[in-house]
């Protein structure tokens, strides 16, 4: 017993002290093993292993990654992503009988379920003034800005002259030379609809070229900025597709970073104007009636909104999410008569005819 005991301790002292001796060869990777060791298979394992530790590591995550992809894949999971392809024809239907009413009216509407692809379309992809609607594509730019890196979010953006915008707004009672914080000048542009707010961040965006160069690798081919907001006279244009499918890009996560993804969602949800789609979807879904965004939320629904309103243009376009944790986007323009109350009627009329189809399955009570 004594004799191991002795054998222990020595064995012990000499590997102690042969591995700090090799400690500063192990931690730079210059380790020289003799020949006739390095020659065992399993030592230049453990060696290989040890020296590509970090890419091994690497290596694993993303092979795991791609594992849960591929689980998820094959169990046929819901892939939220801007993919039309099966038409809900019965609405598409009704939404033109409901157009046809009025002859003197242009009416565009989109609507897709983002879960399973099911869409309905009126004259979705035709150009039509945007009004503030296009607020919406030019947040989304802005962030993409934030993501590449050329945005901060408390960026200071200054006013001059040329970005003064009338109408809605109170940036443009400032004087000139007034700095604002970018997310202030993101959040004032949806929250009041902004016209000051909105055309610094054209500006910071590069102006209305560049503005115009990012909404097409969007793929949002009606969406253009012909001028400075208001822009009354209706120039700007986009479409009710247009509109759906740049609120459907952030959703999905086909764009954005989490962090603007989050970002976008929150300024969204600072419009205050729910007179339009989120009525509409409301007296569609019946029940009682109050308060648009109160009585949605009592019945499980959300909707995140943008409108539109220069008197001979309306729209509306929002992301809706639904109490079974669907969501859909969907997109509406009218044009018409100078601040005629069949426009935003109409637009009323069709977001009611898509709540149908809004609704969840029925589910069978448990006993």
């Amino acid at each position: 017993m004594l004799r191991l005991v002795l054998m222990g301790i020595g064995l012990g002292v000499i590997t102690g002290s042969a591995l700090k001796l090799m400690a500063p060869q192990v931690q730079q990777q210059q380790l020289v093993l003799p020949g006739w060791l390095a020659d065992q298979d399993w030592i230049k394992a453990l060696s290989s292993s040890s020296q590509s530790g970090g890419d091994a590591a690497i290596t694993t995550t993303q092979q795991e990654s791609r594992n849960e992809e591929l689980t998820q894949e094959s169990v046929g999971l819901p892939q939220k992503q801007f993919s039309p392809s099966e038409e809900i024809r019965a609405l598409s239907k009704q939404w033109l009988t409901l157009a046809a009413q009025q002859k003197d009216l242009q009416a565009s509407a989109y609507m897709l379920i983002l879960d399973d692809g099911r869409f309905a379309q009126m004259n979705a992809e035709r150009p039509m003034p945007a009004a503030s609607a296009i607020k919406t594509p030019i947040l989304l730019a802005a962030l993409e800005l934030i993501d590449s890196g050329e945005l901060k979010w408390n960026e200071p953006l200054t006013l001059n002259k040329e970005l003064v915008g009338g109408g809605a707004g109170w940036m443009a009672s400032r004087p000139l030379g007034s700095r604002f914080p970018t997310h202030e000048v993101a959040t004032e542009m949806i929250r009041i609809s902004d016209n000051s707010a909105t055309n610094l961040l054209i500006a910071r965006a590069g102006g209305k070229e560049k503005i115009n160069a990012r909404f097409q690798a969007m793929n949002l081919p009606a969406t253009v900025v012909n001028n400075w907001l208001p822009d009354l006279d209706g120039t700007n244009t986009t479409s009710a597709r247009d509109l759906s499918r740049a609120i459907a890009l952030v959703d999905s996560g086909e764009t954005l970073a989490p962090r603007s993804r989050d970002l976008f969602r929150e300024v969204m949800a600072t419009s205050v104007t729910n007179t339009l789609l989120p009525t509409g979807l409301m007296r569609g879904l019946g029940g009682q009636q109050g308060a648009p965004d109160d009585t949605l939320a009592r019945k499980g629904y959300r909707v995140y909104n943008k409108t539109g309103d220069i008197g001979i243009a309306y729209a509306d376009a929002g992301l809706i999410e639904m109490p079974d944790g669907r969501r859909a986007v969907a997109g509406f323009l009218v044009k018409g008569p100078f601040n005629d109350p069949r426009s935003t009627e109409l637009i009323r009329r069709l977001a009611s005819a898509m709540a149908p189809y809004l609704k969840p399955p029925s589910v069978a009570q448990k006993p």
